[in-house]
């Protein structure tokens, strides 16, 4: 391959680095309206009042928007393919508010400043209702958190709405109870994972206006444009003819950007005004009134022989979605469905989950995506059984894990094709130098050097429901144009797509120019989520370039006075096979642009029934101080599995961020809420996040395996390299102290206090 598996910079590059006016921001128009939002101090009450007459008068102000001024389509914010296994449980503003944060009145004026003030003098009253901050009491409790009538759900999730569940399952095969009966060692521990904020760099962001056949357009940072399209008009209640929405450059998501959080309030406003309208939400507002990730409390049950085979796995995930379900149905299933294929040959596997409501910020979709979660509590139960079977943590996950030609029960019975898991296991060690500082060093002066492990899967988007489309045009000169529907956020999208259609046609990247999202020009896609762009996106493009070549070809030999078989193409000319004629793909190009011939264009669509995973093993070196528990990360290795690497640059740089990322929500991250319901930590003076100094040495390599389903042999690496750190560091931890800290993050205080009770 010559362009395909090369470090190929970014296309956009250039336009970042420098700085030039490619985010949303910074293409909106100076006349706009500024957007902002009144939100609740109370985690769960009733509106009885709102008096804006004060604030209108403030020069300025163009309108105030509460519950009575809002439609009354009851939608979901989630960005998923339709028909939506969330609940439709929201109204843009309601006269209910969930949790402190909820919209209670939407302001928009000429400038800040007036509409801040006006803000001030919106006069609302509350009748306080009783609330719900703690999850585990949501199932039963008196207080039920959404009571209207207008609920809906598309489908059966389980949903139990009078019970505060949001969607609930069960999954078994094989007998449970009855293997763990016959193993020698079982263990039984519930692990804890906590709410994290994504804290990408743009913060949300969107304008909107209206065109001049009176259309809706809206500008926005987001993963989805096609779902925002879709959400809008059902909020809205227009038809969806009457939106458009177009992406620009997104400076991040990492999920967030999967939900419809900030594009609601300025539409509404250029509804009634007709004006168009800006709205930025800053940083507090994006941690207090967006979305998190599902804090999750699962409890493993994992059995195994005296010979560290594992014979029985049973989870029960309860996870809190928070006052919305945005998302809640299908996170939770990750937990259990990809981390428990990762030990395949279990006789018996039950997994259980219960998603439930509570009067805290809606939960939604991070990097991860419930997997993360899940891989955290499975993998710290196998280093725990490893522990209690005085076993090498990597000898019993050699011994246990999937192998290629298995098919997975817990993975929707999915025939494993390409996995190279058991390599990826073995460099990690090597690159670590695992045999030889496994378990820990004494360093003296009460510091203990130790090593973790942990291993993990993902998917490659979502089997017979993600579908991405590409249309590829052959311009005059010879160039040719790319446009997709799939939402680069940052990652590198436009860039392997286009190094794929490269590759394909052989053609240089300078020959391609690649057009962002616009949902009137671009082709259906989905959208960036579920690690879905590569192997989802990527097969469209292929047969969207197997079109074009055959058309080229159709032309070519047309042009020549050729049969088909008479010629080839090699992707700068079309030629005969006898070496007498042929013609370049700049002059057909013209030929065919002066009449001479049929236009040169293609648009396929892609669904598999297959969602391959890849696969990563993370390998921690750390030191512990044992008289205070303070952690210091020496060295990180991951080593993936990804299948064909597209450009190794790029896929590095997932990776070290996903581990980075990973880091800070084993040591540093967790959104907390005071007795009132508000969230004490919505700054970055509150809210840590590691620097650089705090993640130590990253070392990232590959081992290639060869997805047959997949472009080029590839699979995905967005969300699969965040899910090791957690399982890994807690190993670490107790391959140091002989504690194990089963709720994250793990702080020093936590293996401090642990330490004294074993008196270690």
């Amino acid at each position: 391959m010559k362009i395909v598996n090369k470090a190929i910079a970014k296309v956009d590059a250039i336009s970042l680095v420098t700085g030039k006016p490619v985010y949303t921001e910074d293409l909106a128009p100076k006349e706009c309206l500024v957007v902002k939002v009144l939100r609740s101090p109370h985690a769960h009450a009733k509106i009885l009042e709102i008096n804006k007459d004060v604030a209108m008068k403030v020069p300025g102000i163009e309108c105030i928007l509460t519950y009575e001024d809002s439609p009354k389509s009851r939608f979901t914010m989630a960005g998923q393919s339709y028909p939506e296994p969330s609940p439709y449980d929201r109204l843009i503003l309601d006269n209910i508010v969930r949790y402190v944060g909820d919209p209670v009145a939407i302001i928009a004026g000429e400038n800040e400043k007036a509409v801040k003030k006006a803000m001030k003098l919106i006069k609302v009253k509350y009748e306080k209702l009783d609330a719900i901050l703690n999850f585990e009491e949501s199932i039963d409790n008196k207080v039920i958190i959404h009571n209207e009538e207008d609920y809906k759900v598309n489908f059966p999730i389980g949903n139990e709405v009078k019970r505060n569940i949001c969607a609930s399952d069960t999954f078994e095969n094989g007998d449970v109870e009855k293997e763990l009966e016959n193993c020698d060692v079982v263990i039984e521990e519930t692990y804890h994972t906590k709410a994290n904020a994504q804290a990408m760099m743009e913060t949300f962001r969107t304008f909107t206006h209206l065109d001049v056949y009176g259309r809706l357009n809206i500008v926005s940072a987001t993963q989805i444009p096609f779902h925002v399209r879709r959400i809008l008009a059902n909020a809205l209640d227009i038809p969806k003819s009457k939106v458009r929405v177009i992406k620009p450059r997104i400076g991040g998501g990492f999920g967030a950007k999967q939900t419809v959080v900030s594009e609601i309030f300025p539409a509404l406003v250029t509804m009634k005004t007709g004006k168009p309208a800006l709205m930025v939400f800053d940083r507090e507002e994006t941690f207090r009134a967006s979305t998190s990730r599902h804090e999750m409390k699962i409890k493993v049950r994992l059995g195994a022989d005296k010979n560290g085979v594992i014979k029985a796995i049973d989870m029960y995930t309860l996870s809190n979605t928070g006052a919305y379900g945005e998302h809640g149905p299908t996170t939770v299933g990750l937990s259990g469905h990809k981390s428990m294929p990762l030990y395949n040959r279990a006789k018996a596997i039950r997994f259980k989950y219960d998603v439930v409501y509570s009067n805290t910020m809606s939960a939604g979709a991070f990097r991860g995506y419930g997997a993360t979660q899940g891989c955290f509590a499975l993998e710290s139960a196998v280093n725990e059984l490893a522990a209690r079977l005085k076993m090498d943590p990597t000898v019993i996950r050699a011994i246990n894990m999937v192998k290629v030609g298995e098919v997975m029960p817990a993975y929707y019975d999915e025939l494993l094709r390409s996995c190279a898991l058991d390599k990826c296991l073995e460099k990690g060690k090597k690159l670590i130098g695992w045999d030889e500082k496994y378990p820990c060093r004494d360093m003296g002066n009460g510091k203990v050097r130790s090593v973790g492990v942990a291993m993990t899967m993902q998917g490659s988007g979502i089997s017979n429901v993600d579908i991405a489309s590409v249309e590829v045009k052959l311009n005059d000169d010879g160039f040719y144009t790319l446009n997709i529907g799939a939402a680069d956020m940052g990652t590198g999208c436009d860039t392997i797509l286009s190094q794929m259609l490269a590759e394909s046609l052989e053609c240089e990247m300078s020959d391609i120019v690649v057009n962002g999202v616009d949902t009137d020009q671009s082709p259906y896609d989905t959208g960036s989520y579920a690690s879905s762009t590569t192997y989802v996106t990527g097969m469209a493009l292929l047969k969207t370039c197997d079109k074009i070549r055959e058309q080229i070809i159709q032309e070519g030999a047309k042009a020549l006075g050729l049969a088909i078989d008479e010629v080839e193409f090699d992707g700068k000319k079309v030629f005969a096979l006898d070496g007498s004629k042929e013609i370049s793909r700049r002059d057909l190009a013209y030929k065919i642009a002066g009449g001479s011939g049929r236009c040169i264009s293609a648009l396929e669509s892609h669904s598999s029934p297959y969602s391959p995973p890849p696969f990563m093993a993370g390998l921690v070196e750390i030191e512990l101080d044992k008289e205070t528990g303070n952690i210091e990360i020496i060295n990180y290795v991951g080593v993936v599995d990804c299948g064909t690497v597209i450009n190794p640059a790029l896929a590095k740089i997932q990776a070290e961020g996903g581990i980075a990322q990973g880091i800070g929500m084993a040591l540093y991250e967790d959104i907390t809420y005071d007795a009132n319901g508000k969230m004490k930590n919505s700054s970055f003076m509150q809210y840590k996040i590691p620097t650089r100094l705090d993640v130590g040495t990253i070392t990232v390599d590959f081992e290639s395996s060869y997805e047959e389903t997949g472009p080029f042999g590839a699979k995905s690496i967005g969300e699969v390299v965040i899910n090791t750190p957690s399982p890994a560091l807690a190993n670490a931890v107790y391959n140091a102290s002989g504690v194990n800290i089963r709720t994250l993050p793990i702080t020093a205080e936590k293996i401090a206090l642990e330490m004294l009770k074993k008196d270690i």
